[in-house]
């Protein structure tokens, strides 16, 4: 009986220490009204919910920390920001510095509510609130996710835009959380999509079969995902469809025009070079007919050998053609009259007799008063 007493006792005892642990754990309590995740755009701000109520009073030093846990829950945390000593320290964590803080000048009055702005995608992770006042203690889980809004979609079109063949029209953005949604509206003429149109909201592709000129006008498509949108403007025209046989004979006749023309100035290059060429050799062919110019001694050689000639050519059998000097005769008694002199000068011999006899032409270089041909 006394073993069971003892065994009794000592169950109570140990009931009772876990009672006032029990009660020293719950007389802190923090509580949020912030849901379980929150979602926010980039480059806004997030406020994340802590408060917490004391139900007893604690006389240990007030210890509030946020840290962000790691996304597979191990390893260490990053501490961002603590209230210790009645002092504010928020340079723990790089990323965040200048950019979160307490919502309460002091958190101890029973809200530790953090804010953070500009947020970035890098941000995204789950975060804890935890409050100690010894010996009580108690934390909270907040999970923040940051979502990118779409960058603005490039519209573009593929396929051939004659009447009767297929088109697509295409509408991608490069950024954004996922799902992106797309969407096409027409915002000219009847502003209702063709009939013949398929529209993939996961793709953004918009096709249209067998185009036909109503499907021409101005096609707008919006992309959107949880915190935005943006869209961008096509403008789609129906053309009929072009004569090949005109296009291809047209250009047949444009390169037969343009080697003609090619011919003729490859043509007239080469007879202008050839013509060049001729009046080269003419003048240097002239340059060698040019005779040497005689000197004094061999002109004055050609002039007596010239009189020489002429004079040989003068036979008995001519002479009678040939003017004679006639001479006066002496009359008989009449002593007076003298003789005609024989230093008188003799008669001159006509140009054309000369010719008759045989002479040749010659040119008498003049003489300067110092003798040199001129």
């Amino acid at each position: 009986m006394m073993v069971n007493g003892s065994k009794f006792h000592l169950l109570s005892v140990v009931g009772l220490f876990l009672s006032f642990c029990v009660e020293l754990t719950f007389s802190l309590k923090v509580t949020s009204t912030s849901p379980g995740v929150l979602e926010k755009a980039e480059g806004d701000g997030v406020i994340m919910d802590c408060k917490f109520t004391i139900e007893s009073t604690e006389s240990g030093p007030w210890d509030i920390e946020w840290s962000l846990q790691p996304p597979d829950n191990n390893g260490p945390s990053n501490l961002i920001i603590t209230y210790s000593g009645d002092r504010v320290f928020g340079d723990y964590y790089g990323p965040l510095k200048d950019r979160v803080h307490f919502m309460e000048t002091d958190p101890t009055a029973g809200d530790a509510s953090l804010s953070i702005t500009k947020l970035k995608y890098s941000d995204t992770g789950t975060y804890q609130c935890k409050v100690k006042k010894a010996p009580g203690l108690d934390s909270l889980n907040v999970k923040l996710v940051v979502l990118v809004k779409p960058s603005k979609p490039r519209c573009s079109i593929t396929g051939t835009t004659e009447t009767g063949n297929d088109i697509a029209l295409h509408c991608m953005s490069t950024e954004g959380t996922t799902p992106l949604t797309y969407t096409w509206e027409k915002t000219t003429g009847t502003k209702t999509l063709p009939s013949r149109s398929v529209l993939d909201s996961t793709s953004g592709t918009l096709s249209m079969k067998n185009v036909s000129t109503d499907f021409s006008g101005i096609y707008r498509c919006r992309v959107s995902n949880k915190v935005g949108s943006d869209e961008c403007i096509v403008n789609f025209s129906a053309t009929e469809p072009t004569n090949n046989a005109g296009v291809i004979a047209g250009a047949v006749i444009g390169v037969l025009l343009f080697l003609l023309l090619l011919l003729i100035l490859i043509f007239c290059c080469l007879r202008r070079r050839k013509e060049k060429k001729f009046e080269r050799e003419i003048q240097h062919e002239i340059k060698e007919d040019v005779p040497a110019p005689k000197s004094r001694a061999s002109t004055a050689r050609s002039f007596l050998s010239s009189n020489r000639s002429s004079l040989g050519s003068m036979s008995p059998s001519n002479m009678d053609t040939y003017p004679k000097t006639q001479y006066s005769k002496i009359g008989n008694g009449d002593y007076g009259v003298q003789p005609t002199s024989m230093n008188s000068e003799p008669s001159k011999v006509a140009g054309h007799n000369l010719s008759r006899m045989g002479a040749v032409p010659v040119m008498i270089p003049a003489q300067s008063k110092d003798g040199s041909i001129v």
